[in-house]
């Protein structure tokens, strides 16, 4: 356990560090450890995050920490029992299901407190499913990221009600500011896509999978077309992440619609200001409940209009009727899975006058700054782990 001759150790143990919500809140939470004189160390199975970690000072080991093979969680708390001991870890991070069963079976066998971030809605159709959840509701502390997580927590995990805290996931907001993006940064990934001067921009950042929607925005881009627009251009940024499958059947969407030109998809996005500071609209078409609304906050920090489903988390990251006033609207949400509504809605929010639209985004970014800074969420995390030392 730390004392007062040293500062604190903190192990974070995550699959991979590839891209995603859970990936980026590992390196922010390793970079306030870092700032604050911690030491941070992460598990993982690598990705394109790892050089940042290195970076900002803290360590990463490389652990098969993504299988969901028995015994390889079986040997990877015996792994990871040595790291607590080799590098005096005083708290155990785990950030998903699999790792967490090594990682709480580590810290029971090291004595070490044991802290669980539940960062997504894990399917829970049968017992063993909900075993196999369980784990995540069994950290000494237990961070939900959103009051929808929290509320699932409950009812799954009642044991857990006492332990659980409520922390937003943070967004480096100062990086998503429109006068924080450069214009060779807005004139290469411009480039790189293809767009025209003139054309309205419809950005959606998800990596490419069902629920996420984005059937729903090219139906939606095709009410447009029907409508009279020929201008409106969307742009699907996102990693298949080999769904290939599903990247067929979005192409095949496309090409029904006759929307070659008018629907692009672009693949994984390195620069998201970049990607929101070429947007007119950004819209999160989820058709299934999110555990958080990374990509709403962000595109309200960028000044952009947001159009969210209405389901899951993501509508307590936006403001709007009937919870407020018209007046303190802060993006749009609609019904998951309609098509017809979201266009109604991109043509609301394509038609706003700029006096309208710079009062909207106003708003929004005062919002996501009250409430969803990344140093707001450090600040919150590590104060849990100091109230568990």
């Amino acid at each position: 356990m730390a004392n007062q001759d040293r500062k604190p150790v903190v192990l974070q143990v995550i699959p991979d560090l590839n891209t995603g919500g859970a990936e980026r809140t590992t390196v922010d939470v390793a970079k306030a450890l870092v700032e604050a004189g911690w030491t941070a160390l992460v598990v993982s199975e690598g990705g394109r995050l790892t050089d940042e970690l290195d970076a900002i000072g803290a360590k990463h080991i490389e652990l098969p920490v993504k299988s969901k093979n028995p015994m390889t969680i079986w040997r990877n708390a015996t792994r990871l029992q040595a790291l607590i001991k080799e590098h005096s870890v005083d708290i155990i991070h785990a950030r998903s299901r699999a790792p967490a069963w090594s990682s709480f079976r580590a810290a029971q066998r090291a004595k070490i407190p044991f802290v669980t971030t539940y960062h997504g809605i894990y399917g829970q159709k049968n017992a063993f499913k909900a075993f196999y959840n369980s784990v995540m509701a069994r950290g000494d502390a237990v961070i939900a990221n959103s009051n929808y997580t929290a509320r699932l927590i409950e009812q799954r995990h009642p044991i857990a009600e006492d332990k659980i805290s409520i922390i937003p996931r943070g967004s480096d907001l100062k990086a998503l500011a429109p006068g924080a993006v450069s214009s060779e940064r807005l004139q290469a990934l411009s480039s790189a896509w293809g767009l025209k001067e003139g054309r309205p921009v419809v950005m959606n950042l998800a990596r490419l999978t069902n629920w996420k929607g984005q059937g729903v925005l090219i139906d939606a881009m095709a009410e447009l077309a029907e409508a009279g627009d020929d201008k409106t251009v969307a742009v699907l940024a996102g990693d298949a992440q080999g769904r290939d499958a599903y990247l067929a059947d979005l192409k095949a969407r496309i090409a029904k619609h006759g929307l070659a030109d008018r629907v692009l998809l672009v693949g994984h996005c390195d620069d998201v200001p970049a990607a929101l500071a070429l947007a007119d609209v950004s819209v999160v078409a989820s058709i299934e409940p999110e555990a958080f609304g990374r990509a709403a906050v962000e595109a309200q920090a960028a000044h952009v209009p947001v159009i969210v489903s209405d389901l899951g988390a993501v509508p307590e990251t936006v403001l709007g009727p009937p919870e407020t006033d018209e007046a303190d609207r802060t993006g749009w949400r609609v019904p998951p899975g309609k098509p017809e509504d979201l266009a109604i809605a991109l043509r609301h929010a394509l038609d706003l006058d700029s006096r309208a639209l710079k009062a909207l985004t106003t708003r929004a970014a005062a919002h996501v700054t009250r409430n969803f800074s990344v140093e707001t969420m450090c600040a919150r995390t590590l104060k849990v782990y100091q109230d568990l030392l």
